[in-house]
């Protein structure tokens, strides 16, 4: 018998009106804020305030399903009752689009297009609006592959606009730019990763101006800067090419280097513990891994050496390794999915393998937790709920539309593909290239 417990919190005629504050913890100075889904996997805590109470068995339905101006294989972002989403049209991507949808019926609200200051033909192997963008009482900021940052009101208007490829050069990447957004009360962090002239910029909220302008890692990389407390600190993370680097978040200062890991290119460090963090690798060519893919997947620990900081792995995996997706600890357990479809469950204070399990499919996504219960987002579009515990044990599951695609919902690969999932209380909403789906948890 397996009961997962969560408490609910009622959903007013308004949709996810305020029902009650919550702290985020990936804000410098603790934003509190309502319900929502702010950024690329909410800050690395990739669930929501408000859940529900998840039983032995559930049931998935699927609420409305709407199609989206244009493809995009960023996340959603929810702020009150609004889901915003950001998508690019056109042969040459010379649309960029911001849209607005109401959280309960999916109506749009609203939609802004601009220009795309450096066009580039779409193919499936270029990421398409892939950068997710990040969401608060300020409004909506969004960056796209050609170099657009724009900020958004609530109501839909431009509050500023930057071409940061005009004032910062080429992004000169074969797969494009999916870095997403990390933000804090006042700032957003916008991370442009590539081989000559790496940079990150801290850009205010408000005004649009830097507050300040650092060097990237220098390289390949497609993961999310993340925001790690260490103590009374935080860090910035950048993880790209065999490379993990900390900034100041305040000033933009490189306060450690980490050079022991390779294949880390796309999944993002999430946070786990006070100065840790769980990273992903997709290869193990690099020195130091004996040819061992999951030498590189771990808990990464930051912390003072003298005077110094410093940052190493407080342990490694003995098989688990990661792919697009990045992984996810819950209550003691880091799950980690692999290209294959592989799911690796292992013990988060140790690393020692609890179990593994082949997958229906494999996974572009990043799973959501649910309560005690995590959700899995297939790349064929099947959403699975399973239970936390040592052992596999399926809760439900759900097929969002039937295979086959036309031209127009193809993926990078052919055919459509579920590129993100966000959870607001017992509401998931899926991102599909081309389509929002709302499935209801009962």
């Amino acid at each position: 018998m397996c009961t997962v417990y969560l408490s609910i919190s009622p959903r007013s005629q308004l949709g996810t009106f305020i029902v009650g504050l919550f702290v985020v913890f990936f804000s410098s100075s603790l934003v509190i804020a309502e319900t929502g889904w702010f950024s690329f996997q909410n800050g690395g805590l990739n669930t929501s305030a408000k859940a529900m109470e998840v039983k032995q068995t559930i049931q998935l339905e699927k609420k409305w399903a709407i199609e989206l101006e244009g493809y995009g294989q960023s996340s959603p972002v929810v702020w009150r009752n609004t889901i915003y989403t950001t998508a690019v049209r056109g042969d040459n991507k010379e649309n960029c689009i911001v849209a607005a949808h109401d959280l309960v019926s999916g109506k749009k609200k609203w939609s802004l297009t601009f220009k795309n200051p450096a066009p580039r033909e779409s193919t499936y192997y270029v990421s398409k609006a892939a950068p997710t963008p990040v969401v608060d009482s300020h409004g909506i900021v969004s960056l796209f592959e050609g170099g657009l940052l724009v900020s958004v009101s609530h109501d839909g208007k431009v509050t500023w606009r930057r071409d940061l490829l005009a004032e910062f050069g080429e992004l000169n990447s074969n797969h494009g730019l999916s870095s997403s957004l990390e933000h804090n009360d006042e700032s957003v962090f916008v991370w442009i990763e590539r081989k000559e002239s790496p940079y990150i910029i801290s850009v205010n909220k408000k005004s649009g101006k830097d507050n300040w302008k650092a060097s990237g890692v220098g390289g390949t990389s497609w993961a999310t800067p993340r925001l790690l407390n260490v103590g009374e600190s935080q860090h910035l993370l950048l993880s790209g090419s065999g490379h993990i680097i900390g900034l100041d978040p305040s000033t933009g200062k490189r306060l450690w280097d980490f050079t022991g890991i390779d294949g880390n290119t796309v999944p993002t460090p999430m946070p786990l513990r006070d100065g840790e963090f769980l990273i992903g690798a997709t290869t193990g060519r690099g020195e130091g891994g004996g040819g061992n893919p999951a030498a590189f997947n771990g808990v990464i620990k930051v912390g003072l050496v003298g005077e110094r900081w410093s940052a190493d792995y407080f342990w490694r995996c003995e098989k688990a390794t990661s792919s697009f997706g990045s992984p996810v600890v819950m209550n003691g357990l880091a799950y980690f999915v692999n290209r294959s479809g592989v799911l690796f469950v292992v013990d988060a204070n140790t690393g020692h393998d609890v179990y593994s399990k082949r997958l229906v499919s494999s996974m572009w996504a990043t799973p959501v937790k649910l309560g005690n219960a995590l959700i899995l987002p297939f790349k064929n579009g099947t959403l699975q709920v399973i239970a936390e515990g040592n052992e596999f044990n399926s809760l439900g599951e759900i097929k969002l539309w039937e295979d086959g695609a036309t031209e127009g919902q193809r993926g990078s690969f052919g055919g459509p593909v579920l590129y993100a999932i966000i959870l607001i209380e017992d509401e998931i909403i899926a991102r599909r290239g081309d389509q929002l789906i709302n499935i209801q948890i009962k």
